[in-house]
């Protein structure tokens, strides 16, 4: 079973803080009557998908293509869908997801991008820093470093439980981040509102973030938190949540599950969502962190809306996962 906090959804709302880069104005406007709350403010509430198998970068062999044609975007679906692999069966000992049935990835994003990051132009991550920290694991083999171990998913070694990935251990989220980074599957997040705060639920690991939409002052600088310490406000339609405080024990970023970049101790990140109809919210987010990286940078991920619930993700915490994967790694 998992420790981690799980939210009531008495009082709470949901923000994203300001991006330097209004996304939502500019990629596509907001249409017909959208429902409001009692204080009248646009209603987010509700289970929101962020899946999608558009790349976080552009491929550069689309250097100069920020959008793909109609026609070129059907087919790019029509693969998509045609690839899955629906009916493949598992190779022989197999019991792991052998076929598509046991993932959740979606489909290109529907506004027709080649990359879900908006600014750079490029569509690409600037470049590190030369004081960046970068760590790149392995789910094929370890990878020695020095402790700690700030990337999602592989490890140093099978001595203990703080040489393994963070995701591995039940700490955070595979996709989670903050920011939103859409994966292979639980790509679902439900928001909560009130007139002074918000709470994003996100189903994996079911980690509860509170957002208090008021000014008041973020933590001391020398507490750090997976989340961070979110602070949020409204920018006319447009809910905002600004986060600091994160701890130096997760990275500043992760491109991929195996990688991390920087630290979290130097991360500003600004999230923004936007309702542009009944059936999509926009997320936009803004890494701001220059210590690692030469520039900010911005992404944008239209979310669609469930009818489903999201469901506890137990993870494995309190049971023995942990030991039972550190055994298998000694033996190996």
């Amino acid at each position: 079973m998992s420790t981690h906090p799980c939210a009531t959804a008495a009082t709470l709302v949901i923000v994203l803080a300001g991006l330097p880069l209004n996304i939502a104005a500019q990629a596509a406007p907001v249409t017909g009557t959208l429902p409001r709350t009692l204080d009248d403010r646009p209603d987010l509430q509700g289970v929101w998908h962020f899946n999608t198998t558009t790349p976080l970068q552009r491929p550069e062999r689309l250097a100069d293509k920020p959008r793909y044609t109609e026609e070129e975007f059907a087919a790019l679906a029509a693969r998509t869908a045609e690839s899955r692999g629906w009916d493949a069966e598992p190779p022989e000992g197999s019991v792991g997801s052998y076929n598509q049935f046991w993932w959740d990835r979606g489909g290109p994003v529907s506004d027709r991008r080649t990359a879900l990051i908006v600014d750079p132009p490029d569509g690409r991550l600037p470049s590190l820093t030369p004081q960046a920290v970068r760590q790149v694991g392995s789910v094929e083999r370890h990878v020695p470093g020095p402790l700690p171990v700030r990337y999602r998913i592989g490890g140093l070694s099978a001595d203990g439980p703080e040489e393994r990935g963070l995701s591995a251990r039940c700490l955070v989220g595979y996709n989670v981040g903050p920011p939103l980074l859409p994966g292979g599957y639980n790509n679902n997040l439900q928001l909560f509102q009130s007139a002074d705060h918000v709470v994003i639920l996100t189903e994996m690991v079911h980690d509860a973030r509170i957002v208090p939409l008021s000014d008041r002052p973020h933590l001391h600088e020398a507490v750090g938190l997976w989340n961070g310490d979110a602070r949020g406000h409204w920018d006319g339609d447009t809910l905002v949540v600004e986060s600091t405080n994160f701890t130096t024990k997760r990275a500043s970023f992760e491109p991929g599950a195996t990688v991390a970049l920087g630290t979290g101790d130097t991360l500003r990140l600004v999230e923004r969502f936007t309702r542009l109809d009944a059936d999509t919210l926009l997320y936009e987010y803004t890494v701001d962190d220059p210590t690692t990286f030469t520039a900010t940078f911005t992404a944008a991920i239209p979310m669609t809306r469930s009818v489903s619930p999201i469901f506890e993700y137990a993870c494995h915490e309190g049971n023995y996962g942990m030991e039972n994967m550190l055994r298998a790694g000694r033996v190996d």
